[in-house]
């Protein structure tokens, strides 16, 4: 039987994050589901680092959600993924999304945030208390006000929790998030 992955997402999600992802899950033969607050095209946003002190966004490609956050079961996943941009932000204000989110803290399943990810982990304050993340450096106070430590490494791994800065860190991230859906458990 396969194994089965859920994204979630919404407008303004940052392309490459939520792509790439989504990609390599397909390839390794993952049942891939993203979610939204609707089903729908969503509209994807391109941030790059060009020099200036901030990243700079473009519109990006459409992708489909084909399913709503508020019809997802979280006990049929395997993993989650929650890429940043914009869409974090937007997220984490939906009802369903904390419930869904603390099912993979709960169940000790993988979770690969990345980004502005952190925003969504606002919402699940009771699962990140010492724990360690990294993080768009912009989020860096939502992690610690988290209780949580903020790691200045591209890519972090806290037990079930991949964490990696941004989308030129999405290898390694990915790397790790597989071999954790396969099966490989990290020590505590």
């Amino acid at each position: 039987m396969s194994k089965k992955v859920l994204i979630l997402a919404g407008d303004a999600v940052e392309a490459l994050e939520i792509y790439y992802p989504y990609f390599r899950c397909l390839e390794e033969g993952f049942e891939t589901t993203i979610a939204a607050s609707s089903p729908k095209k969503l509209h994807t946003v391109v941030h790059d680092f060009i020099g200036w002190e901030t990243y700079t966004e473009k519109e990006g490609y459409l992708i489909e959600a084909s399913a709503s956050f508020a019809d997802i079961n979280p006990e049929d996943y395997d993993g989650l993924i929650i890429p940043g941009g914009r869409a974090p932000e937007h997220m984490r204000l939906n009802e369903h999304v904390p419930a869904i989110v603390s099912h993979f803290f709960e169940a000790d399943k993988p979770i690969a945030a990345v980004c502005h990810a952190a925003q969504v982990l606002t919402t699940v304050r009771e699962h990140m208390k010492d724990r360690q993340l990294t993080a768009y450096i912009a989020c860096k106070p939502e992690v610690e006000a988290l209780g949580s430590t903020y790691v200045s490494e591209p890519n972090h791994v806290d037990r079930n929790l991949i964490s990696g800065h941004a989308w030129p860190d999405l290898p390694g991230l990915m790397k790790e998030f597989v071999k954790q859906v396969n099966g490989a458990k990290v020590e505590a």
